[in-house]
């Protein structure tokens, strides 16, 4: 795997990560049930079991979050943790479910920050109520500011620039960027990143919740944008619906993305992507959980009150086959 580097390395933590048992326990709240056999052998902590809450803006059907999830159950296993998870992509409802982890008097909440100002007011009353919290995957800008003493994921603006750095270097004029979820600050900076390096690059609206309707408004775009080279998806399953709106149009654009699954690997392999930008979300979801129980044990903070960054990393034909056999795990 091909790393970027800039900058953003001095944020980043190296960790050793240790052996895991599968989940002892995890809620049923959104994203799909625990795997049986997340864990990969091994014993896990003598320390006494804490709870911990991982609180994600997962819409239904997007594969990202089921990585995260993988990520934290591994850690959970290994750190005797008891894991209550649950999403929602509705800012209000999901500050609903900090709520909700903080009249359960949780030891630690991880949580994402899509849309931090429908989250501040509920990560006051976590910090009144003396419980640690990390952020992850989005809002790495504002979550020192919010209570936070760290943050796991990838800086969105960076990725973004990466990818349009990519696309100008292999020529290509006038980008579509595609997002699934108007609002989420870390999906607008990814996009504003790669137009900032291709200034052409125009965006695309579509509504995530439905693949169909994504499929079809960014077809008839393609077919009234005649000159579009590119199209960039923000995660893998938008990525794998745009390459049927390419044919549905009729189209000779090529298609670009952000993250990563299985089905998206093997396209890269194939040839039918291009490339994507991979902010290992196993990784997020693992970091926070073991972040928290490091706090707990001996009131370790990651990060130097920086955020710990885990992307971002180009995949694309010339290492995609390594990184297949990871996303035919789920770890990638």
């Amino acid at each position: 795997m091909v790393v970027l580097k800039k900058t953003w390395s001095k944020g980043l933590a190296v960790l050793a990560l240790a052996p895991m048992l599968a989940l002892t326990a995890c809620s049923a709240q959104g994203g799909k049930q625990p795997d049986a056999n997340a864990g990969g052998g091994g014993q896990a902590v003598s320390t006494p079991k804490i709870k911990v809450a991982l609180i994600t803006h997962a819409a239904a059907g997007d594969t990202f979050w089921d990585i995260v999830r993988k990520g934290a159950e591994q850690a959970a296993s290994k750190d005797n943790v008891d894991l209550l998870y649950s999403g929602d992509a509705d800012g209000g409802r999901q500050a609903q479910l900090v709520q909700q982890a903080i009249d359960q008097k949780v030891d630690g909440i991880a949580v994402t920050l899509a849309k931090p100002d429908a989250l501040k007011d509920v990560l006051k009353k976590a910090q009144s109520a003396g419980i640690p919290v990390v952020t992850l995957n989005s809002g790495s800008d504002v979550s020192a500011s919010l209570g936070a003493f760290t943050h796991f994921g990838s800086d969105e603006q960076l990725a973004g620039e990466a990818v349009g750095a990519r696309l100008a270097q292999d020529g290509f004029k006038h980008p579509i960027c595609v997002i699934q979820e108007q609002g989420n600050v870390a999906l607008e900076k990814r996009c504003a990143g790669v137009k900032e390096k291709e200034p052409n690059t125009e965006i695309l609206y579509v509504t995530g919740t439905d693949m169909t309707s994504v499929e079809s408004t960014a077809t008839a775009k393609l077919q009234t944008t005649k000159d579009a080279d590119v199209i960039v998806g923000l995660g893998a399953p938008f990525s794998v619906t745009l390459l049927k709106s390419v044919a549905d149009a009729g189209s000779s654009a090529k298609v670009a993305s952000f993250d990563l699954n299985a089905e998206l690997a093997q396209d890269i392999v194939d040839g039918k992507v291009i490339f994507t930008v991979d902010q290992q979300p196993w990784l997020q979801g693992y970091m926070s959980v073991d972040a928290l129980w490091q706090n707990k044990l001996g009131g370790f903070k990651l990060g130097g009150g920086k955020p710990v960054l885990t992307g971002p990393a180009i995949v694309d034909k010339s290492n995609a086959s390594d990184v297949l056999k990871f996303a035919q795990q789920g770890i990638r």
